[in-house]
């Protein structure tokens, strides 16, 4: 997430947002916001999402995603926020929306599995 320049802007138990200013560096050939920066910060989002909900000790990695554009993200910058639909004892199931201002421009299904952080 450093190296994409997005930052932490909500961490609550379930919930996450990340944003994410536009910059030339992570713009694809029309000047919108690539796919591939949506997708990071929306998995990142949905995942820490997750983590908000695990047992200590636990660390949560994506088995899934689904992700399905909506609108090109031609904004001064996005918002992703990850949000638990449902939380398991293993499987965590999540979503993430992003939103450049009102507009949604990507909107992500996922599966996250809670795990031993030692692996």
């Amino acid at each position: 997430m450093a190296t994409l320049g997005a930052r932490l802007e909500l961490v609550a138990p379930g919930a996450v947002d990340i944003r994410l200013r536009s910059r030339p560096e992570i713009s694809q050939q029309h000047g919108f916001i690539h796919g591939g920066a949506i997708g990071a910060i929306a998995d990142s989002a949905a995942g820490y999402a997750a983590l908000t909900l695990t047992e200590p000790g636990l660390e949560v990695l994506t088995t899934e995603y689904k992700i399905n554009f909506a609108a090109p993200a031609n904004g001064s910058e996005i918002v992703a926020q990850g949000r638990v639909i449902r939380s398991g004892r293993t499987l965590i199931l999540v979503k993430a929306e992003v939103f450049s201002g009102d507009r949604l421009v990507a909107f992500v299904t996922a599966t996250m599995m809670a795990m031993n952080a030692s692996g």
